[in-house]
């Protein structure tokens, strides 16, 4: 049971992700016209999906942490890793990068940066997701 529930809220994690960055921001921008306004509006959405992924992920190192026993072997040494990596883009790219962006220093540099990260992040979830599906398969 804890493990289908770690792996809901591995995908809930990676679906934000992929839902906010990839279908709700550029639509933003697409539909809205003005690009402050809908910068705007995906900051405060990047800073809610900060949130969702500090939730997650804490819970995802509890559950993987209490699942590795007295030693943390490789596959759980391995979602701790892919866990702290992922939480940790999320707090740079929110306390870091987006502070930059906001303020509209050298936005090419800055916003690069943190679409990097946030690809980053993306990616360590989808992988976490992965792994741990073929778990509780």
């Amino acid at each position: 049971m804890k493990a289908r529930i770690a792996l809901m809220l591995a995908a809930f994690w990676w679906g934000s992700l992929t839902t906010i960055g990839f279908l709700v921001v550029p639509m933003l921008f697409a539909r809205l016209g003005n690009p402050a306004v809908a910068g705007n509006f995906a900051g405060e959405l990047f800073a809610a999906q900060t949130w969702i992924a500090l939730g997650c992920g804490l819970v995802l190192l509890v559950h993987a942490r209490a699942g590795a026993g007295a030693s943390i072997d490789g596959p759980a040494r391995t979602t701790i890793s892919l866990t702290v990596i992922a939480l940790l883009l999320a707090l740079l790219q929110q306390y870091a990068v987006a502070p930059h962006i906001l303020a509209r220093e050298n936005l090419r540099l800055w916003h690069g940066l943190g679409s990097g990260m946030y690809l980053g992040q993306w990616v360590c979830a989808g992988i976490l997701l992965w792994r741990m599906g073929r778990r509780t398969a």
